[in-house]
């Protein structure tokens, strides 16, 4: 077994403290202005490390991007998007480490093993699709949200209300593409801007077809939209969904918001929010590392 050079690992270190530093401040900031929970921001710093010290500046500022991003979206118009659907939420704007983990936790595991295990460029397309999902779907729930138009569940078209699992509108559904586009943008210029420090050199991460970095726009773009369908058909079938019996409202929540104890609708007890974005950050991934591989 070959053992790494302590080069190898001086460089390692340096970029573990990089990202230690630069997503320690980023987290405590957050904590500070109320957009993370303590336990949210200690996830944070341990995905953001991760992203940093195995990705290189790169990935972790794609990391931060999607946070920024997200962040200020659930703040737009928030008053009339509570009075919309919070009662359907699980959890607020607030992010926790459930959260946290469920939308950074695939990068994280993809930074890693591109660095320490496999560093070809369809490890970079993997972590861009896992990205470009959860920002596509976060923005389809902030801006989905606030359609006019009537929500339709994506398995049978029945008409649901605001902010239900597996709800779809055409303005979400557009919300969804700008969100995964908006991950390829930030990644081509955060690449751009990055050679030194990724986890694969720059050179190494032009298209087959010889179009440079220009392939991570479609990937970006349908990596996300299939990430964020997924999530949409796995809360419309096997997401734990829950109703009120006073109320006779669904929700994700245990405890509605009036106060009373839920009953379990449909779905599987342990599939909460979380784990459906995190597993739709999966397919996103590999969606995206797929059309790399098709085209390679």
């Amino acid at each position: 077994m070959l053992r790494p050079s302590r080069g190898f690992v001086m460089i390692l270190l340096a970029r573990l403290l990089l990202g230690l530093l630069l997503t320690g401040a980023v987290a405590f900031i957050a904590w500070r202005r109320a957009a993370l929970t303590a336990g949210g921001a200690a996830g944070a710093v341990l995905v953001g490390t991760a992203i940093f010290g195995f990705g290189g500046l790169a990935w972790g500022l794609l990391l931060i991007a999607f946070f920024v991003l997200s962040t200020l979206l659930s703040h737009y118009r928030e008053a009339q998007k509570e009075r919309l659907a919070a009662e359907k939420f699980e959890k607020g704007a607030v992010r926790d480490l459930g959260q946290v983990l469920a939308n950074g936790g695939a990068g994280a595991l993809i930074a890693a093993a591109a660095y320490l295990l496999y560093p070809e460029p369809v490890m970079l397309a993997a972590f861009v699709g896992a990205m470009a999902t959860v920002n596509a779907d976060t923005w389809a729930t902030e801006i989905g949200v606030l359609s006019r138009e009537t929500p339709r569940l994506i398995t049978s078209l029945q008409p649901v209300e605001p902010g239900s699992s597996g709800g779809v509108t055409g303005l979400g559904t557009l919300a969804t593409a700008a969100g995964g586009l908006a991950i390829g943008v930030a990644a081509l210029i955060f690449l751009a801007l990055d050679a030194p420090l990724g986890a694969v050199s720059l050179n190494a991460l032009a298209h087959p077809g010889g179009d440079a970095l220009g392939w991570l726009l479609p990937i970006a773009l349908v990596g996300g939209l299939a990430g964020s369908l997924f999530d949409s058909l796995l809360g419309a079938t096997v997401q734990a969904i829950y109703t009120c019996p006073v109320c006779h409202k669904e929700t994700e929540k245990r405890l509605h918001t009036c106060g009373t104890p839920t009953e379990r609708l449909r779905g599987w007890a342990w599939l909460n929010n979380d784990l459906v974005n995190f597993s739709a950050s999966l397919v996103g991934a590999l969606v995206s590392a797929g059309m790399w591989l098709l085209a390679a």
